[in-house]
């Protein structure tokens, strides 16, 4: 399968860079940067998701659409919503131009951040972000699931934990995404056969995970990882009972907030 990779010269993006090929599939790397990943052996195009004829360059020829591009960081709603939102959009239209259908979408937990850590996470529960990058990816599955209804697409929102190359916190032992496990689910995601919108969540299967992965799982994501193989190295800290009490974590905390504009 060709596959568009937005983000490809970020983290998880260049762990897409360096998996997906094993599995079968043939990359073309988005990003602002100028030259491709380390270890990169595909086709590269240079520019931004909010301009309308890179996106189309890039989308044109591919099969699925992985969008892992977007800013990480809290910023204004509007400077959120655009890089979020407005780059999903125009992904969606130039693959509705050149008859791609299917896109594995990079949201958050975020998404759900304000959710109490009271029982297990279920990907049904409401809405509940807890900055305006958590808005914003809000905002941004709701897009998906319009054009999923619209034009019969197949859109999967991956509310991805902390995928980093290994977890430093207790709440990390939690919500851990390991880069190969997040090669696993950009997989599933695209390959999933049925048309329609669903949410995953993006976390390996860790020993400490509360998060549902059943659904992952519906659509062939299987992790295989644990952060608990790391768990002798993590010292409790005084802030873990703060940071554990709601899905968002540190970022839910009220000292991130911050005027829309």
């Amino acid at each position: 399968m060709k596959v568009l990779v937005t983000g490809a010269g970020g983290s998880i993006g260049r762990a897409l860079g360096r998996g997906l090929p094993g599995l079968g599939h043939d990359l073309r790397g988005l990003d602002l940067v100028g030259d491709p990943a380390p270890g990169y052996q595909h086709d590269w195009v240079v520019g931004d998701c909010l301009d309308p004829d890179v996106v189309d360059a890039a989308v044109r020829g591919v099969d699925a659409v992985a969008h892992f591009a977007g800013d990480p960081d809290e910023g204004s709603l509007p400077s959120s919503l655009e890089s979020h939102v407005h780059t999903t959009a125009r992904l969606l239209e130039a693959m509705l131009r050149h008859g791609v259908d299917r896109i594995a979408y990079a949201s958050s937990n975020h998404a759900v951040g304000r959710t109490p850590h009271d029982r297990p996470l279920t990907t049904s529960v409401r809405p509940r972000p807890d900055t305006f990058y958590g808005t914003a990816k809000v905002a941004a599955e709701a897009l998906l699931s319009l054009y999923v209804d619209r034009f019969a697409i197949s859109a999967v929102a991956m509310r991805i934990g902390t995928c980093v190359a290994e977890p430093t916190t207790v709440r990390e032992l939690s919500t851990w995404l390991s880069f190969d496990d997040a090669v696993r689910m950009v997989d599933a995601a695209i390959r999933t056969p049925a048309p329609g919108y669903t949410v995953v969540h993006g976390t390996s299967a860790n020993t400490r995970g509360w998060w549902d992965l059943a659904p992952g799982r519906a659509i062939g994501f299987d992790p295989q990882d644990d952060a608990e193989h790391f768990a002798g190295s993590i010292a409790a800290r005084t802030q873990d009972p703060d940071e554990n009490a709601l899905v968002g974590g540190p970022l839910a905390l009220d000292d991130l907030v911050r005027p829309a504009f």
